[in-house]
């Protein structure tokens, strides 16, 4: 019986564990459009996404420690690990970003037109982490 119990305990802590992992809190301009669309395909890839509108984007920026170099139109902080999701960034990346709880975000900087929410991927978006670093091609 007892060995039971662990498995579900065990079971739920890791779902609990999951699920902070999936929940993003998103902070986006009133005004702009585009964020919507990337919203929608995070949460057709599963992740739980929370919008909050505001007019304060740059000090939340600079609160959550986006370069300004690159800095989009919307950010997400993922709130199981704190890590941020700058701009139109694809899913797939935001798992590899997960993956690796050394890197603090990832970026698509400005409006790549060939990112979810603005286009469709073609092979040739880049990501680059908070360092300027390439993350991810897609």
């Amino acid at each position: 019986m007892k060995s039971w119990m662990a498995v579900v305990f065990l079971a739920a802590t890791s779902s609990f564990a999951h699920a902070a992992d999936q929940a993003i809190s998103v902070y986006q301009d009133p005004n702009c459009g585009c964020c919507a669309g990337w919203v929608e395909h995070m949460r057709d890839a599963g992740f739980d996404v929370k919008t909050t509108k505001t007019r304060h984007m740059a000090s939340i920026k600079q609160k959550l420690g986006v370069p300004m170099s690159l800095s989009s139109c919307h950010t997400g902080v993922v709130e199981g690990t704190g890590q941020i999701i700058e701009g139109h960034v694809p899913a797939s990346v935001v798992h590899k970003l997960l993956a690796n709880s050394s890197v603090k975000g990832v970026a698509a900087p400005g409006m790549p037109t060939n990112a979810p929410g603005m286009g469709e991927l073609d092979g040739n978006l880049i990501t680059v982490d908070f360092s300027g670093r390439q993350f991810s091609r897609d």
